[in-house]
């Protein structure tokens, strides 16, 4: 009875999902969206564990996903299926790539759930399948909480809106904390390119400092640059007779040293699968604590302060009603795209609430093929306003009072400091 149940399961048209990279709020939703909405058209669904490097094993695990699975995830942070940041040689397309899987589950569909490298590698297997005489359809649904994939006018990548409020929950305690202790803290928040997360926390709380790699539009990033910042601000307070603050610093800075600054400031990366430095084994606000204060040591100025790092805390929070909400949409979406007859591309819902395929070849950069980040638009009213009225620095208006501090106070004028 056992086998010829599975044997009546396997004939069945099927779907394959995986989740690939780093965790984001709203991961199980895509999933559980996707599972119910294909179960209820009478497909099965297969849930991939361990991102692509499943696809090239002889033995991958897997598991189907009912209702009741998909209705017990679909709310819950993280993701039920276990992700990885694999990412496919030529050589483990030649030799190890586990075609039989495909066929004899009768997948029609892959579906991935991750950035822009897992895009990628989906079409390099929807390629190669088609290649072996075994067509299939993939559909990508994009994630990331730096929500720095260019989707059109400006729509969020799913995950930032939930990341960016479990942020502003930290961020709040830690500017409380700043006030109610008379200290300062140092907080860095993730984002491997652009600063939309670090800024959207450090506008929330009102911090009174915020650096992001955008702001460098017109001046090499340096070290030192990026520490005269928070002093400015300190000092600027000081004038204020405010002893306390916070300045929030993305982690996309550190992209942006040139190597001889990343070795001055004696910080080693490890690189991960893709390229990129692993900045979650590296504490970034630890390391601009200590350079803060020996900056204010040499100067003399007493501050204490405190390092607070937003990371991995936020990355696997409970998702927010937004990308609750997003994130089933996008779920969905996947069927009504695979429905039409639509491969190769991501899942988009417009602003306005229409579901459409965005193909990466229309975001990808014609000369390198790889998919430009998109990047705080720092000449907005959104921005400007939140730095002319929110943000505390030394201005030439400061400099007589900032001579208490510093002999030098141009130095630490916010707009010389970034050539503005």
């Amino acid at each position: 009875m056992f086998t010829k149940l599975i044997n009546l399961n396997t004939m069945k048209e099927a779907i394959a999902i995986l989740t690939g990279g780093g965790p984001a709020p709203g991961m199980n939703t895509v999933v559980g969206s996707v599972a119910k909405t294909f179960l209820a058209k009478g497909y099965r669904v297969i849930g991939l564990h361990y991102g692509y490097s499943g696809l090239f094993n002889p033995a991958p695990k897997f598991e189907d996903l009912d209702f009741q699975k998909a209705d017990y995830i679909f709310n819950q942070g993280g993701s039920y299926l276990t992700m990885s940041r694999f990412k496919p040689t030529d050589k483990d397309f030649e030799e190890n790539f586990n075609l039989d899987f495909f066929k004899e589950n009768n997948v029609k569909l892959l579906v991935t759930v991750g950035g822009d490298d897992t895009a990628s590698t989906a079409n390099r297997i929807a390629k190669f399948l088609e290649a072996k005489k075994y067509p299939i359809a993939n559909i990508h649904v994009p994630k990331t909480i730096d929500n720095d994939l260019p989707l059109p006018a400006g729509s969020p990548t799913f995950g930032y809106q939930s990341a960016k409020e479990g942020g502003t929950v930290i961020g709040r305690a830690v500017y409380n904390d700043a006030r109610t202790s008379a200290n300062w803290f140092v907080v860095a928040a993730m984002g491997r390119s652009a600063g939309h997360l670090a800024f959207g926390i450090g506008s929330a709380c009102h911090y009174p400092m915020i650096v992001i790699p955008e702001m460098f539009n017109k001046s090499e990033i340096t070290v030192d640059k990026i520490v005269n910042l928070v002093v400015s601000s300190i000092i600027k307070r000081k004038i204020m007779g405010i002893e306390y603050g916070v300045a929030m610093i993305s982690e996309g800075v550190f992209h942006a040293l040139s190597d001889e600054e990343i070795k001055n400031s004696g910080i080693h990366f490890t690189y991960d699968d893709h390229g990129h430095p692993e900045l979650g084994k590296v504490s970034k606000a630890h390391i601009f604590n200590e350079l803060l204060e020996k900056k204010l040591k040499t100067l003399g100025i007493k501050v204490k302060s405190r390092p607070v790092e937003i990371g991995y805390e936020v990355r696997c929070q409970t998702p927010i009603a937004y990308d609750l909400v997003y994130c089933s949409e996008l779920g969905m979406g996947v069927y009504k795209l695979f429905s039409e007859g639509k491969t190769g591309c991501m899942v988009y819902i417009s602003q306005d609430g229409f579901v459409s395929p965005l193909y990466l070849k229309d975001l990808q950069d014609p000369t390198t093929g790889k998919i430009p980040p998109r990047l705080v638009n720092i000449e907005s009213d959104k921005i400007q306003q939140v730095i002319d009225n929110m943000m505390h620095y030394i201005t030439p208006a400061d400099y007589e009072a900032a001579k208490k501090y510093v002999a030098n106070p141009e130095e630490y004028d916010f707009r010389k400091i970034l050539n503005w």
